[in-house]
C-alpha cells in the first residue's frame, strides 16, 4: 500500500516562491511577511502515477516534426465577436483560459453569456456541451443571474462542487465541450493538504485542468482572483501554465469594461475587446474609437486626440492636461490611465527643447475613456496637450498626432501608421501629425490632410500658427 510522506515547505502568498524554511522577505518578489506555511503530501512507493498524474505504462515517444500531422485549425465561435477578436479568432479545442478581473467587473457575467450563446437552440447544429462550475454560488444564484442577462437552454448543464477529484470524474464521463470554473481559488484537491485558495492548491487544481484539457480535448476557461495589485491571485507560475490570459480593466461603477489579453498562444497579445455593462449583460463595443471620443469638450485647452494601437486595432484616444501653478514648494504630478514616468520624462524635454518653463507648476494628465495605454505613439500627443494647457491655447479639435518622442526633442517612427490615418480619416479628422519618416509609402486619404514633423517644437509651432 502507498504511504503519504507529509513534509513542511514555506510559500510566499504573493509569486508562489518555496521555501525550506520561513524568511522576513521573499527573495523572488522582494515582499515582506508573505510567507506561509503549508504541508506537501507526496507518495513514496507503490503508485501506479507519477508526478504528471499519468500511469507509468503510458509513455510518450519521442517523434520528427515531419511524423507530426496537423489540419485546419478548428476555432468554436463564442458568438459575442469582441471576446473572440481577442482570444484571436474563436475558442481552440483543449485550451486554458485564465480570466482575471476585480470584483463585480463582470467575469461571472461574461462567461455565462458564452455559455448560452454556445448552448443557444437558434442552430441546434452548431449548438455545443457546455458546463458551468462553479465553487462560489448556488444552483438558485446563478439561474437569478442567468434570467436576468438572457435564456438558458436546457443543453446548458451546472454544477456546484469544489472537490477536483469530484469534477474530475464527472468531466471524463460527460465530455463537455467548453467547462467553465468560478472560481479557481475555491476549488481543492485532496491530495494536497493545505487550505483552498493557497499558493499549492491553486497550483495543484490548475496543473489537474490542464492536463483534462489537453487529454480530452475540453477549452476550459477558469477565473481568478485578483491581488491589490491588479494581478491574478496566487503564484505567477499559473499564468505560465495556461495557454491564454484574459485580464477585465475598467471601472466596475462605471459602464465600460475593456478585456485585454496579455497572453495568447493562440493569437496575437495585448488585443482588446470593449464591452458596455446594461442590464441585459454585457453588450458589444464595435467601434471604440467613438465612444472614447463621446463628449469631448469643444474649444477646450489642453486637449487633443491621438491614436495607438492595442493588438491590431487603432484605437482613438482623447488625452487631456491640465497644467496651472502649483501653491506649494514641490509641484504635484498625476496621470491616469497611461505612465507617470513618461509624463515626467515628456516634461523635462519640453522644458529643456522646447523652453516651456513647467518646472513650478501641477500637471494632470487623464486619457478619457477609462483606458490604459502606455505605448509610445502617445508620447506627442501627450506633450502636445500639456504645451495647450501651458500656454492656454486650443488645438483645431479635427487634429489627431501620434508618434514617439526622444530625449532631444525629435519624434520617432512608429508602427502601423497607415491603420492609424485611416482610422482618422474614418471618424471625421481633417488634419494628422505624424512623424516624418513615416510618410515613406503612405496612401493618404483625400479627406485629411497628413503632415509630418521632425521635432516637438514642429509641432507646436503647427497647431497654434
Amino acid at each position: 500500500m502507498a504511504k503519504e510522506k507529509r513534509q513542511i515547505a514555506y510559500f510566499c502568498q504573493n509569486c508562489g516562491h518555496e521555501s525550506a524554511k520561513w524568511m522576513g522577505q521573499c527573495p523572488s518578489c522582494k515582499e515582506w511577511n508573505t510567507f506561509v506555511e503549508e504541508k506537501i503530501v507526496g507518495i513514496t512507493s507503490g503508485s501506479d502515477k507519477n508526478k504528471s498524474g499519468l500511469t507509468s505504462g503510458s509513455k510518450a515517444k519521442p517523434v520528427s516534426i515531419s511524423e507530426v500531422e496537423i489540419g485546419d485549425e478548428e476555432r468554436i465561435s463564442s458568438g459575442i465577436g469582441e471576446l473572440d477578436r481577442v482570444l484571436g479568432g474563436g475558442i481552440v479545442p483543449g485550451c486554458l483560459v485564465l480570466v482575471g478581473g476585480d470584483p463585480g467587473i463582470g467575469k461571472s457575467t461574461l462567461l455565462l453569456q458564452v455559455c448560452q450563446k454556445l448552448t443557444s437552440d437558434e442552430d441546434k447544429a452548431a449548438a455545443r456541451s457546455v458546463l458551468y462550475i462553479s465553487g462560489e454560488e448556488s444552483l438558485q444564484q446563478i439561474k437569478l443571474r442567468a434570467e436576468r442577462i438572457g435564456k438558458s437552454p436546457d443543453t446548458l448543464k451546472f454544477l456546484c462542487e469544489t472537490n477536483l477529484e469530484i469534477i474530475e470524474e464527472i468531466l471524463k464521463d460527460v465530455r463537455p465541450q467548453v467547462v467553465v470554473i468560478d472560481s479557481i481559488q475555491t476549488m481543492f484537491s485532496e491530495s494536497s493538504g493545505s487550505a483552498p485558495g493557497s499558493v499549492s492548491q491553486v497550483r495543484e487544481a490548475t496543473g489537474i485542468l490542464l492536463r483534462l484539457a489537453k487529454s480530452y480535448q475540453i477549452s476550459i476557461f477558469i477565473v481568478g482572483h485578483v491581488t491589490k495589485e491588479g494581478t491574478v491571485a496566487g503564484p505567477r507560475v499559473l499564468e505560465h501554465m495556461v495557454d491564454t490570459v484574459l485580464y477585465f480593466e475598467g471601472d466596475r461603477h462605471a459602464s465600460y469594461r475593456i478585456l485585454r489579453g496579455v497572453k495568447n498562444r493562440f493569437g496575437s497579445t495585448n488585443e482588446i475587446g470593449v464591452f458596455e455593462m446594461r442590464e441585459e449583460g454585457l453588450c458589444e463595443v464595435t467601434n471604440p474609437s467613438e465612444f472614447m471620443l463621446s463628449g469631448r469638450p469643444e474649444k477646450a485647452s489642453g486637449s487633443i486626440v491621438s491614436c495607438s494601437i492595442e493588438g491590431t486595432r487603432p484605437i482613438l484616444t482623447e488625452v487631456q492636461a491640465l497644467v496651472s501653478r502649483s501653491n506649494f514648494g514641490i509641484p504635484r504630478r498625476q496621470a491616469i490611465g497611461t505612465d507617470l514616468g513618461r509624463v515626467n520624462l515628456l516634461m523635462a524635454v519640453l522644458e529643456k527643447r522646447v523652453e516651456l518653463h513647467t518646472g513650478d507648476c501641477d500637471a494632470y494628465v487623464n486619457l478619457a475613456g477609462g483606458i490604459r495605454i502606455t505605448e509610445p505613439a502617445l508620447d506627442l500627443g501627450i506633450a502636445l496637450a500639456v504645451a495647450s494647457s501651458f500656454k492656454n491655447r486650443v488645438i483645431d479639435e479635427k487634429t489627431v498626432a501620434f508618434g514617439e518622442v526622444g530625449l532631444s526633442g525629435e519624434v520617432r517612427s512608429v508602427n502601423m501608421a497607415q491603420q492609424r490615418i485611416n482610422e482618422a480619416a474614418k471618424l471625421g479628422f481633417t488634419r494628422c501629425l505624424i512623424p516624418y519618416v513615416n510618410l515613406k509609402n503612405l496612401r493618404c486619404p483625400d479627406e485629411i490632410e497628413v503632415i509630418g514633423v521632425k521635432s516637438v517644437s514642429d509641432a507646436i509651432e503647427i497647431c497654434f500658427r
